[in-house]
């Protein structure tokens, strides 16, 4: 479970953002952090008994920084108000299907797949989807997957279909997406609860068979 006090400083954070406050903040934010490193932890060790690839992965591996890289950013606040972490084979920076969740004050995150990939990933992505519809649709049309996550959706995805494909082909919505990902939000009660590692491990349990496609798209 997260504690309260680390939910506590993000939500300071969320209203005080800037280097002068979290200067002064400086032992919150370490305490906050050893915080969620524990929970990082504690939930990858959870997730390997699913996905035995993540082990011997370390939760320092899976955090993300706190701190934006404001330089092609409107948005010049230099701090992200939530902590994220992802687990995919090979750590955060590997941009291999896996699982990622974030936490912050009144929703948070938990999900899996692979966003953006690289377009030679997103090419074999495409083929796999191509020659395997099926399989790709059985996974989608779950109930267990429908009941949590709904259709598989991608706002960023192509208006017309990629180069080589026909707009007559059955899985053509699907071949338009750059990104293949799904999850779940949940409420504050839950992440400052003992339920929540039990939680998350159930989202990730639900999308793995997605992420087992997408790799094996990428192996």
């Amino acid at each position: 479970m997260i504690q309260q006090n680390t939910l506590q400083f993000l939500k300071s954070l969320k209203k005080n953002n800037n280097r002068e406050w979290f200067g002064a903040h400086k032992s919150q934010y370490l305490e906050a952090w050893s915080d969620f490193e524990k929970f990082v932890q504690e939930l990858l060790e959870a997730l390997c008994k699913t996905d035995p690839s993540l082990k011997g992965l370390r939760a320092k591996e899976c955090m993300f920084r706190i701190y934006r890289d404001t330089r092609f950013s409107k948005d010049k606040t230099p701090y992200k108000t939530h902590f994220s972490a992802a687990f995919s084979r090979g750590g955060k920076m590997a941009h291999y299907p896996g699982y990622y969740f974030h936490i912050s004050p009144g929703k948070s995150f938990f999900g899996g797949g692979i966003w953006m990939p690289e377009p030679d990933a997103l090419k074999k992505i495409r083929q796999e989807i191509d020659y395997n519809l099926k399989d790709f649709g059985k996974i989608l049309s779950a109930r267990a997957y429908r009941s949590l996550f709904g259709p598989l959706e991608d706002e960023s995805a192509l208006s017309r279909p990629p180069k080589g494909y026909c707009t007559d082909n059955p899985a053509i919505e699907y071949l338009k997406m750059k990104s293949f990902f799904s999850g779940a939000e949940l409420g504050e009660t839950v992440v400052r609860s003992p339920k929540l590692t039990r939680e998350a491990i159930l989202i990730f349990k639900t999308v793995k068979p997605l992420v087992d496609f997408l790799t094996r798209a990428l192996d």
